[in-house]
């Protein structure tokens, strides 16, 4: 493919264009999954066993069916027993209990309150088994098999190296070791899981999913029902928060359709917040041990981390986030040596998921929290241990990954500036005060051109041009809330030398959008953007041949600028884009005015064996440096102050950049300092949003956002992908800034006050 320069004097590139849906989200008009509702439509609910696990004796369901208004009720003896998820190791409604999540009954009614009644009415007999709830204690030879069908609890093993990965460490100069903890995080999106289904007189299946996978969605759900995937419609309603909810076919999909079937009307299932946090998959748990090394002269030099992530009782898309972790310690800053082992272990605990950043956030941590370790055993500076071993642009690292452009030292040196690094001034607190400030600083690679986690990376796009010089979108594409619409739009107007508003953009129907791998990876810009390009410039060159016959012109002198075609050295040669269009619809012999692209990027799988190669066209860099203020009477952080500079390429949609940053860095601020789900014997001990602390807008603090452009080759208009990269730093940039304020290491998150008062303690052993 054709690399495309910036163009000279862009119009619309890379000006700052409210989204396109911001209107209709500010006033309500929007239709998200809760405002759809069909003729007939019934509530769909779902009974959940509440044990740990356990096999089920039997399950009477008499009473529920004699509700007035129940037109359904399911059991596990009613459904496919086809196992379906990332794993292939779930079902829709279980016959044997895993966890206390598990789907056990479902019925549909006429309103919630017979559905209810119905629930309440099931009476379900256990068997139970002894359960496993620690991850390593799932690992020792006799523990309890979370699946019999399975030799042992170890679903899958991460084993990466290159130099001399088991040795590096041993010629060394300094070497450090940490150990870290993260617990489980959710995803906390203020849309509740929604889900409807309806079947049509042919056996033909319709759901409205707020899915980030359309098509995998259809796939998936046609292997798990049974039936053919030309069978399945997925219709895609506004999404009010996902961040990687929607990577994966879950229960909910499955049995509002084996309800709506059996009830032969349409079925809604809508969450409530208790059974958001209960059923929802959840970021990962991990627990690091972590050594780092590197020469007297500042040169890093090895790296080796054991990892054990606890995946629940089944495998979702979390279990792909080693590799993603593995990038950030075996390719985020230069390092000869590297050893990283990751043991991916079921448990009968929360089902874990993908979440924004997929492995990042956590990797991030562990990498930055060793890295400024490492620079004060060296008695080096951090931001300039940092810089001496950044990653540079167009070279590949030893895991493979080819780096194209790269402004790392550009994002550090912008970070580390503008937070005042090096002010002697910063940190000046009374003697008497019980009030601590420090600054940090953290880096973080993300991929920023997709990542080929399936064969096939690829987005389809289509342009079509009406005879008044409308232009209408179709991508294969998913809007998550992220902008990616608005973005797409001023490609498409940038390169058809048309307005933002002439655009519209379709991206809601399987039946009509081109085929797309989804929305993840923050690919969306990048690969969706280019297939978009792809497909305009094949409309723009049409149009042109036109004009030129039309001017009596070359085609090559012409110019596409605020729907105008004008010849770049002759004034009077001008004429309106919608009368050339017009031309080429409204007469004799007309032609469609329409193109397809397709783009798919040249990237590659990595090798199962090796755990290396280039998994994205282009890396993303960023770096982010936090003031705190720590209280040591109660160990509350405050964050003061967080730059954040990111490399994106070429800023598309600078206001949406800036959105992204800045929801990035509030998701990583919650990571980072309050959010964490209390699990004891597998159950959620604080499942609202009074008791799972996420950041309010009284929490946020001053964010700066700072927009590093590199122009990347292969992206459309220079830009790379930004929409996970932001929240990876944010938590290892705080606990840096919070060890630089009492100079104690927390290595767990959040970083609450008793871990801090904790940490204080055993310091200083007589301090009260």
């Amino acid at each position: 493919m054709t690399n495309h320069p910036v163009p000279q004097s862009p119009s619309i590139i890379g000006q700052r264009v409210p989204k396109m849906d911001a209107m209709d989200k500010a006033t309500g008009r929007i239709e998200y999954g809760h405002d759809v509702r069909l003729p007939g439509m019934l509530v769909g609910k779902i009974l959940y066993a509440n044990v740990p696990h356990a096999r089920i004796v039997s399950i009477d369901t008499s009473r529920a069916k004699k509700i007035a208004g129940v037109k359904a009720v399911l059991t596990a003896q009613d459904t496919p027993r086809i196992k379906f998820g990332f794993g292939k190791d779930n079902l829709p409604l279980k016959d044997k209990v895993l966890s206390r999540r598990d789907e056990v009954a479902a019925v549909a009614a006429v309103d919630e309150d017979a559905a209810y009644e119905a629930l309440a009415l099931i009476r379900v007999e256990y068997e139970p088994l002894l359960p496993v709830f620690d991850a390593f204690d799932a690992l020792e030879p006799g523990a309890p098999r979370v699946h019999e069908s399975r030799p042992s609890n170890l679903f899958d093993q991460y084993d990466y190296a290159h130099g001399d990965g088991a040795r590096g460490l041993d010629t060394a100069d300094v070497v450090v070791e940490d150990e870290f903890e993260i617990g489980w995080a959710t995803y906390a999106a203020l849309e509740p899981t929604t889900c409807m289904a309806q079947w049509d007189t042919q056996g033909r299946l319709t759901i409205w999913s707020p899915t980030q996978i359309p098509f995998l969605l259809q796939r998936d759900l046609s292997e798990a029902l049974g039936i053919s995937g030309r069978d399945v419609r997925v219709l895609q309603p506004a999404i009010g928060g996902s961040f990687g909810r929607g990577l994966d076919v879950y229960p909910i999909e499955p049995i509002c359709a084996l309800l709506a079937k059996a009830a032969q009307r349409p079925v809604r299932i809508i969450f409530s917040r208790d059974e958001e946090f209960l059923a929802v998959a959840t970021r990962q748990p991990v627990k690091a041990r972590v050594r780092s090394g590197a020469k007297r002269d500042g040169t890093l030099w090895a790296r080796d981390f054991h990892l054990t992530l606890d995946a629940g009782p089944y495998i979702s898309w979390g279990a792909l986030e080693p590799l993603v972790m593995m990038e950030a310690v075996a390719s985020l800053y230069r390092v000869p040596h590297a050893r990283f082992v990751a043991d991916v272990v079921y448990t009968n605990n929360l089902v874990s998921g993908a979440v924004r950043g997929y492995g990042n956030p956590q990797g991030t941590f562990f990498v930055e929290s060793s890295m400024e370790h490492l620079a004060r055993e060296l008695g080096m500076d951090s931001v300039e241990f940092r810089l001496k071993n950044a990653n540079r642009p167009n070279e590949e690292t030893p895991q493979g990954l080819k780096i194209t452009s790269c402004g790392l030292r550009e994002c550090l040196m912008e970070a580390a500036e503008r937070i005042g690094w090096g002010n002697p001034t910063s940190n000046f607190q009374l003697p008497t005060s019980k009030l601590r400030r420090g600054i940090g600083i953290a880096a973080t690679l993300n991929v920023g051109g997709g990542a080929r986690i399936y064969k096939s990376d690829g987005c389809g796009a289509t342009v079509k041009v009406d005879d008044f010089g409308r232009v209408t979108l179709v991508t294969g594409s998913t809007e998550i809330g992220q902008g990616s619409e608005t973005a797409l739009a001023q490609i498409t107007a940038e390169a058809l030398g048309v307005r933002v508003e002439d655009v519209s953009v379709v991206n809601n129907d399987t039946n009509i959008k081109p085929w797309d791998v989804g929305t993840h990876a923050s690919r969306t810009t990048f690969i969706a953007g280019k297939a978009v390009w792809i497909a305009a410039k094949k409309v723009q060159a049409q149009i042109l041949e036109k004009a030129g016959e039309m001017l009596g012109a070359p085609v090559e002198s012409l110019e596409m600028r605020d729907r105008m075609i004008r010849a770049k050295n002759d004034a009077a040669k001008a004429i309106a884009y919608d009368r050339v269009v017009r031309a080429m619809h409204y007469r004799e012999g007309g032609v469609v005015l329409s193109a397809d692209g397709w783009y798919d990027p040249p990237t590659q799988i990595v090798n199962k064996e090796t755990w290396k190669g280039n998994i994205s066209a282009a890396y993303g860099f960023g770096a982010q440096a936090a003031e705190v203020e720590v209280d040591l009477e109660t160990g509350k952080v405050r964050v003061l102050k967080i730059v954040a500079a990111h490399d994106v390429g070429k800023a598309i949609n600078p206001m949406a950049v800036e959105g992204q940053i800045e929801g990035g860095v509030t998701m990583g601020l919650g990571f980072a300092l309050s959010e964490a789900l209390q699990v004891q014997d597998g159950r959620i001990l604080n499942p609202t949003l009074l008791d799972y602390r996420v950041p309010t807008a009284l929490d946020v603090p001053k964010i700066e956002t700072v927009i590093v452009e590199t122009h990347d080759p292969e992206g459309p208009f220079g830009a790379k992908g930004v929409g996970e990269q932001p929240v990876n730093p944010t938590a290892a940039a705080i606990a840096n800034a919070v060890f630089d304020a009492i100079g104690v290491r927390v290595t767990s998150l959040p970083l609450t006050g008793e871990k801090i008062l904790r940490a204080l303690k055993e310091q200083n052993p007589k301090t009260e």
